[in-house]
């Protein structure tokens, strides 16, 4: 079951295409002071306490969190290790912040999983440069996670590792089973893995850059190209072997896919 508020958020997020930013912080002052400083480039979110976070988190799977470490009910660094032990929410980046200085404290905060670490009181610009990065890093990883490379490199024979590699894996093992499926759909893809619809929506797009009906799409077609280049079976056998009712679409498909026509492969 979505309820509408999910629903509403999730429109409301594709229309401003802004990425969602989890601020979990007990003072109101800081919250407030954080969100000033970053400005109208983000969607904002927030949470007074550890406990909160890791709901709110779940909820919403926000692109990138914010969090003090000293907080009641449950600390930054308990809240991080929660979330980056949770394949929901493995893939965010989180940014820690606390009054601690000290070699000791920052090393307790990146062994939770913690991404980035900044002292109080930090630099604005700073804060704004480190959450720049974290979110170019995850376009790069988004690189990696296409279609067609990221099957290539799970089907080698090093097993990857890392939750979100393994949750990949297993994402491209439920689309395998499935591929011939027209019908297949994102609620089919949440009941394989134990996610929401929305849940689901925010980790795929957030590992792969793409929804996941256009993920799903990308992958019936680059296993639709590796069978036409081993000339497996003709075109239309192909289109509806990866889960296309129209030969006709699948070729329209494969062209916006890949910049030239599936007969083009089989000349």
């Amino acid at each position: 079951f979505i309820s509408l508020t999910h629903h509403n958020n999730q429109v409301k997020n594709l229309i401003t295409n802004k990425n969602i930013i989890l601020i979990v912080e007990d003072n109101i002052d800081v919250r407030e002071f954080i969100k000033d400083s970053l400005g109208n480039d983000y969607h904002y979110e927030e949470a007074e306490n550890g406990e909160e976070g890791v709901k709110k988190a779940f909820d919403i799977i926000p692109d990138l969190i914010i969090s003090d470490v000293m907080m009641p009910k449950m600390d930054g660094n308990d809240m991080t290790r929660a979330l980056k032990t949770d394949q929901r929410t493995s893939h965010i980046p989180i940014i820690l912040l606390t009054a601690k200085s000290g070699q000791e404290n920052r090393i307790e905060g990146l062994e939770t999983g913690a991404d980035d670490y900044l002292t109080k009181p930090f630099n604005a610009k700073e804060l704004h440069i480190r959450i720049d990065n974290l979110i170019n890093l995850r376009k790069k990883l988004q690189e990696i996670y296409s279609a067609d490379k990221f099957a290539v490199i799970a089907k080698s024979k090093h097993k990857l590792k890392g939750i979100d590699v393994q949750f990949m894996e297993r994402i491209l093992k439920v689309i395998e089973d499935h591929i011939s499926e027209e019908e297949f759909t994102i609620e089919n893809f949440g009941k394989e893995v134990g996610m929401s619809r929305s849940q689901m929506f925010r980790k795929i797009k957030a590992l792969t850059g793409k929804s996941c009906s256009v993920y799903l799409r990308s992958v019936r077609l680059a296993k639709a190209k590796v069978m036409l280049q081993g000339r497996e079976a003709n075109i239309s056998e192909i289109a509806y072997s990866v889960g296309f009712g129209s030969p006709s679409y699948f070729a329209h498909c494969f062209r916006e896919e890949f910049g030239f026509a599936p007969s083009e492969l089989v000349k």
